[in-house]
């Protein structure tokens, strides 16, 4: 590999930064597809309307949350709903893109989680101040089973989270990592 192929000419600073830029294409890309789908759903098809794609199992459904993901809170008073679920998106939010910006996680399972839940958190976020809900229309079940709705931006927080998890449960120690690297 020559130097350009390595990064190895590249300052810390540089390669930090060129990293970044792959967390925030990845942000973005989820906030796009979110707002982009959400867009299609709202503006094609009625609420609380339905277009079966898998007979007995998936369809689109257009529900407009006023809760957390998967209608969690929903039913709670909208007064004190709404400003907490902004809250905690915006805190999400910060904590983050703090985690992304002082961490060089390359493109690793944690730099790309982490991007993931940003882009997811924004999508939602943005919804829940410009419209006051969000729009959930992924409507999956099985028979008399059903899963809440959701949308792209729910979908991309809860691969970050599974992502991030999985990291967490499968990581070898440190020791772990000098043993297998010495032999």
């Amino acid at each position: 590999m020559n130097e350009l192929e390595t990064g190895s000419n590249l300052k810390p600073d540089s390669q930090n930064h060129a990293k970044r830029k792959y967390h925030f294409l990845i942000a973005a890309s989820v906030v796009l597809a979110d707002q982009f789908t959400k867009w299609l759903v709202a503006t094609n098809i009625s609420l609380h309307d339905t277009i079966s794609i898998i007979p007995g199992v998936f369809r689109i459904t257009h529900v407009e949350n006023q809760g957390a993901a998967f209608g969690l809170f929903a039913d709670s008073p909208s007064q004190w709903r709404a400003a907490t679920l902004i809250a905690f998106s915006a805190l999400a939010l910060v904590v983050v893109s703090i985690l992304l910006w002082k961490n060089s996680h390359a493109m690793s399972s944690t730099g790309i989680a982490l991007s993931l839940i940003l882009g997811g958190a924004i999508g939602n976020l943005w919804d829940r101040v410009i419209e006051g809900h969000v729009v959930d229309f992924l409507d999956f079940y099985l028979g008399n089973s059903h899963w809440p709705s959701f949308n792209i931006a729910d979908s991309a927080i809860v691969i970050g989270a599974l992502l991030l998890v999985s990291e967490i449960m499968f990581a070898k120690s440190p020791a772990e990592e000098s043993s297998v690297a010495n032999h």
